[in-house]
């Protein structure tokens, strides 16, 4: 039997991730003949087709695809971590880190913190990704996620976790807002996001006879411009909201306000590097300093002493 060519598992995982040879092509940054030659040639030597085409023209794996792309997941994860581990030989926290978390923490929290850490790490760079879905730490989409909800073992992979906190809400309006704000309408959260906590705290207040704002939004960082706007009422996290001048809380005779951890993931293959841990140590001290500002709300921090292998979200 000819002997497996491991750089082919490339092209395999390019074409599971992108859905055609083509897009492959294009994050390889090579000719789509090229992709469909090693692609053959890894068939060939499994003797099985690796991918059929579905019913919208992508490409999706067969049963004895899966398989291949499992372990050749796994031989990618591996030589990331030896990568990663030679290259983070020295104690200088130099180099490029990829975050992910919701669009409001990366705007309303890791940004304005930004300048801290530039000036500490000059030789750092921060790619702050805001993104609703949750990149995959095991395939390199990001290296540290900031999460909004414990870990669960949605695919087995192993993840370093670490609670840094909770997210206390409350409920806010502008501050040009009149008086008789048990008036003002709820803005909503539209169906796809009803299993947020602050959705259905708010839909359980609009059942109770609040009423509904005709606008509905997906994200949180859309529900804070709506309520900066004077369209209504919102539910947001205190350490954010309580930052802005223009935002007011306001006192409501309904059950407690939601609250959610937050959670800081990242892969176990990069802890020890020197630039992973100054971001990390970066984000924990903002979430920590934002949390102090709004003692106010009665909401003391919540932190778990250090980190511990869990399985991830991924």
């Amino acid at each position: 039997m000819q002997a497996l060519d491991w750089n082919d598992f490339r092209y395999v995982l390019a074409i599971m991730r992108e859905g055609s040879q083509a897009a492959a092509a294009r994050q390889l940054a090579v000719d789509p003949t090229t992709v469909a030659r090693r692609l053959r040639a890894i068939e060939t030597v499994l003797g099985a087709s690796l991918f059929e085409r579905g019913a919208d023209g992508s490409l999706r794996l067969t049963q004895a695809g899966e398989l291949a792309a499992r372990r050749a997941e796994a031989v990618e994860a591996e030589v990331g971590g030896l990568t990663e581990a030679l290259q983070g030989a020295d104690a200088a926290a130099s180099g490029t880190v990829r975050v992910t978390a919701v669009p409001l923490l990366i705007n309303r929290v890791l940004v304005p913190a930004a300048a801290d850490l530039m000036a500490q790490h000059p030789q750092l760079r921060v790619e702050l990704i805001a993104e609703s879905r949750d990149l995959n730490l095991t395939r390199r989409e990001a290296d540290i996620a900031l999460r909004l909800a414990r870990p669960t073992d949605d695919t087995g992979s192993r993840v370093l976790s670490k609670r840094i906190g909770t997210l206390a809400y409350a409920a806010y309006v502008a501050n040009d807002v009149d008086a008789g704000t048990e008036e003002r309408p709820w803005l909503t959260y539209e169906e796809g996001m009803a299993h947020l906590p602050q959705a259905r705290w708010i839909a359980k207040a609009v059942e109770k006879g609040g009423i509904p704002s005709p606008l509905a939004v997906n994200d949180a960082e859309a529900m804070l411009q709506g309520v900066e706007a004077g369209l209504g009422r919102g539910l947001l996290p205190c350490i954010v909201a309580d930052q802005i001048s223009s935002l007011r809380r306001i006192d409501l005779d309904e059950p407690a306000f939601p609250e959610r951890e937050i959670w800081l993931l990242t892969h176990p293959d990069l802890r020890h590097l020197a630039r992973i841990a100054a971001v990390l140590a970066w984000i924990e001290a903002s979430i920590r300093k934002l949390e102090l500002a709004s003692l106010s709300a009665k909401q003391p921090p919540v932190c778990d002493p250090a980190f511990r292998p869990t399985s991830g979200s991924e």
